[in-house]
């Protein structure tokens, strides 16, 4: 007879909803892709940061730490598709708005933390004094990123991005039941693409995509100087509650850690 808490995992463990739900988000991100850029704007400016980022693939130091983190890519996707989701997901049904709201939940409860976490340990000015100041420099070396530089980082903050994230919907799915595999590819790729184009060199500012030109100017305000504000990520919410919002007329001081050992060549 099977141990009580080895039991359990028997027969909690969603290995196939959560292949099924890697395969739908990698589908869902890579068909998408191609789709939106039949929209002559995004077009255009896919056509601007894939541009930038292959001359700055030029420079030896910068294409290497986009390799070093592609190789630490597999690593974490198999820890969390293979160990946390599984026991995160399922397929009973619900009504829309309950996946609805389930993807607001869980991304705005990861912003909460991701705020927080990106405010007071990965910059200065916080009551531990930015502990993480010397991870978080190698992002800001690129002071005017373009879409690919969300992945121009150290590969443990990488880590802890991706941790708080699934932590979240892990911690939710304890109190809220688990999620419909639909909730969790929705707001991955949300997660996702939110990210990308927080990074995005983006010039229209007319409708309808004023939004998308405010969010990336403003995450570009954040990259500009490391004391800035803009620290959270998929909305500008928490900024805006907590004093925080940064539109650019804020001293440029730009804080260099002196124990930082960034990787890369600003741009």
């Amino acid at each position: 007879m099977n141990h009580p808490i080895v039991q359990w995992l028997l027969e909690n463990y969603h290995w196939k909803l959560s292949l099924v739900a890697m395969v739908a988000i990698f589908g869902t991100s890579f068909i998408g892709k191609y789709l939106v850029a039949v929209v002559p704007t995004i077009r255009a400016a896919g056509r601007l940061n894939r541009d930038t980022f292959l001359r700055k693939m030029e420079k030896p130091a910068y294409a290497e730490n986009q390799r070093w983190n592609r190789k630490w890519a597999g690593s974490f996707l198999v820890v969390i598709f293979g160990l946390i989701l599984p026991f995160c997901l399922t397929l009973e049904a619900q009504p829309w708005w309950q996946m609805l709201l389930d993807c607001f939940v869980i991304l705005m409860v990861y912003d909460f933390f991701y705020y927080l976490t990106h405010r007071f340990l990965f910059h200065a000015g916080g009551p531990f004094d930015g502990p993480l100041m010397w991870m978080h420099a190698v992002h800001h070396r690129q002071h005017n990123p373009c879409r690919m530089d969300s992945s121009y980082i150290h590969p443990l903050e990488v880590a802890i991005g991706l941790g708080l994230y699934v932590a979240t919907i892990f911690v939710l799915s304890r109190f809220m039941g688990n999620f419909h595999l639909v909730t969790i590819v929705v707001t991955w790729v949300a997660f996702s693409e939110i990210n990308l184009h927080n990074h995005n060199l983006w010039e229209s500012d007319r409708f309808p995509f004023r939004y998308l030109n405010y969010a990336s100017k403003m995450h570009h305000n954040h990259h500009a100087r490391f004391t800035g504000g803009n620290y959270a990520t998929i909305t500008l919410f928490y900024d805006w509650l907590f004093g925080t919002l940064d539109h650019g007329d804020k001293p440029r001081k730009q804080v260099r850690p002196k124990d930082a050992q960034p990787i890369g060549d600003a741009a």
